[in-house]
C-alpha cells in the first residue's frame, strides 16, 4: 500500500489531486446547501476553464523555467483588440487578428529575453505595464460591447454560450488540456520542452535549439491568454478596460499549486487546471459566505504557500527530493 501510494505521490500534480478531494471536503463541511446547488459548482467550472486555459500556457513557461507575468495584460487586449477590431473586420478576422496580436506580443517578449540575456520576469513584469498602458491609449478608458450581431454570429456561438447544458468554455479548456498534454507528453517537441527546462546545457550539447523551443513557449503562453480572452468575450461581451488585471498571479498560482516547479523541467497542465479549479473554488466560496474581497488574496496567498510546502513533502516522502525550490 505504502508503495503504491509513494508511486502516485511521484506524480507532479498528485498534490493538486489532494487538494481538490480536500476543497470538496471542507466546503461540504462549511456549506453543503450552497456547495451542491445548482448553480455554484457549474459557475466554478465556468471561470476554471477560463483561468485553466491561462494557466496552462503559465505552465509550460515555468516547465522551461521561465515565468510571464503579462498574460493577465495580454488577457486584456486580446479582449479588447478582438471588440475593436470587429467593425472594420468582422468578427471571424477580428478574433484571428486579436489572437495574432497576442502570439506577436510572446514573441516579441521572447526575442527580449533570449537575444538582451534579460530575465523573462522583468521583461514580462514591463510588457504587463507596457500593454496595459496601450489598452487605455486605445480605447481613451471607455469599452464598449459586443454589437448584438456580432453575439450571435455563429464563430461567437462556437466559442461562447451552452453546449448540452454545460459552458462551451469548459470544453475548449478539456481540449486544450488534450492537446497541448499530448504535445508536451507524447512528441519530440515536448521532451525539447521539459529538456530545456530541466539543463539547458545538456539540452543544448544534445543539439536543441533553446532559443527555439523558449520562444515557442512564449509564443503557447500569449495565445492561450488570449484565447482565454475570446471564451470569455464570446460568453459575456460586455467588458472594461481594466479586463485581466491580476490574472497573471492567478495563473501562476495555479500552475505552481498544480505541481510546477519553479527551477523548471517538472510539471502537469493536469494540475494547473486542478489548481485553477482550487483557486476559483476558494474565492466563489469566500465571496457566497460574505467575506470581504481582501480576504480573497490571503486566502490565495495561504494556499499557495501550504500547496509549495505539501508538495514538497509529497516529492521527498516519494523519494523525489527536489533542489533549490
Amino acid at each position: 500500500m505504502k508503495m503504491l501510494m509513494q508511486r502516485y505521490a511521484k506524480r507532479a500534480d498528485f498534490g493538486a489531486i489532494v487538494g481538490v478531494c480536500a476543497i470538496f471536503l471542507i466546503f461540504s463541511l462549511i456549506d453543503f446547501s450552497n456547495w451542491w446547488s445548482g448553480h455554484a459548482l457549474p459557475d466554478i467550472i465556468q471561470f476554471t476553464a477560463i483561468l485553466g486555459v491561462m494557466a496552462v500556457g503559465q505552465a509550460i513557461m515555468i516547465m522551461v523555467k521561465e515565468i510571464d507575468l503579462s498574460v493577465g495584460s495580454v488577457y486584456g487586449l486580446t479582449g479588447v483588440s478582438f471588440i475593436m477590431l470587429e467593425e472594420y473586420l468582422g468578427v471571424p478576422g477580428a478574433m484571428i487578428s486579436a489572437l495574432l496580436i497576442a502570439a506577436s506580443l510572446g514573441y516579441i517578449q521572447a526575442f527580449v529575453t533570449l537575444r538582451g540575456k534579460i530575465p523573462s520576469m522583468i521583461v514580462t513584469l514591463g510588457g504587463l505595464f507596457a500593454i496595459r498602458g496601450i489598452i487605455h491609449i486605445w480605447t481613451s478608458g471607455q469599452m464598449r460591447s459586443l454589437p448584438v450581431e456580432a453575439k450571435h454570429h455563429w464563430l461567437t456561438s462556437v466559442f461562447g454560450g451552452e453546449l448540452f447544458g454545460i459552458e462551451v468554455a469548459v470544453f475548449w479548456a478539456l481540449l486544450v488540456l488534450l492537446v497541448f498534454s499530448t504535445l508536451l507528453w507524447k512528441t519530440r517537441f515536448g521532451n525539447h520542452l521539459l529538456a530545456v527546462g530541466g539543463d539547458p546545457n545538456t539540452a543544448r550539447g544534445q543539439g536543441i535549439r533553446v532559443p527555439r523551443v523558449k520562444t515557442a513557449a512564449f509564443m503557447m503562453c500569449s495565445t492561450l491568454a488570449g484565447f482565454a480572452a475570446i471564451l470569455t468575450l464570446a460568453d459575456r461581451p460586455q467588458t472594461h478596460v481594466t479586463l485581466g488585471t491580476l490574472m497573471e498571479l492567478e495563473a501562476i498560482a495555479a500552475a505552481v499549486i498544480g505541481g510546477c516547479v519553479l527551477t523548471g523541467g517538472r510539471g502537469s497542465l493536469l494540475g494547473a487546471m486542478l489548481g485553477a479549479f482550487i483557486i476559483t473554488s476558494v474565492r466563489y466560496q469566500l465571496i457566497s459566505l460574505g467575506a470581504p474581497s481582501s480576504w480573497y488574496i490571503t486566502f490565495v496567498g495561504l494556499v499557495l504557500i501550504a500547496s509549495l510546502i505539501f508538495n514538497q513533502l509529497l516529492a521527498r516522502w516519494a523519494g523525489h527530493a527536489t533542489h533549490g525550490e
